[in-house]
């Protein structure tokens, strides 16, 4: 698998398509407004499918680990991108991002970002003691590989 983090240029801030903050509750209907959103770009049953499986996943952690709220933010500029953001306590991203293999199953997590990594076309982690940003790029026919 390459390595999405490296073999491809990060996406840069284009327009912005939707912005919003979340807790819990606000899941259901988050995911769905991200799908309305994407489905406008152009991105086909399978790409979707993956694209709000790594989203959500992005959501989830943010809530989870993140101190239980978080923002997602979706963008247009050659190519769909999200950036999820939380305000938790951060974490080493070197032990997650880049994974090309499968992490353990454990009760603390770690499949997360694997998973979301699996399902775009770029991921990027950055994060400290004052949060975490999440970035992805969705995996289209012409950027799978």
């Amino acid at each position: 698998m390459a390595n999405p983090s490296r073999d491809r240029p990060a996406p840069t801030a284009g327009e912005l398509l939707f912005s919003t903050s979340f807790t819990l509750t606000d899941l259901s209907r988050v995911r769905t407004e991200v799908e309305v959103v994407s489905r406008r770009c152009g991105l086909d049953h399978d790409e979707i499918e993956d694209w709000l499986t790594a989203v959500n996943e992005l959501m989830i952690n943010a809530i989870r680990h993140g101190g239980g709220t978080g923002a997602v933010r979706l963008r247009l500029d050659g190519r769909l991108t999200c950036e999820v953001t939380d305000r938790g306590t951060g974490f080493d991203t070197t032990q997650y991002v880049p994974s090309a293999e499968r992490p353990p199953l454990s009760s603390a997590g770690g499949m997360g970002l694997w998973v979301v990594g699996q399902m775009a076309h770029y991921l990027r982690a950055d994060s400290g003691p004052a949060g975490t940003t999440i970035r992805i790029a969705a995996r289209t026919r012409d950027t799978a590989g």
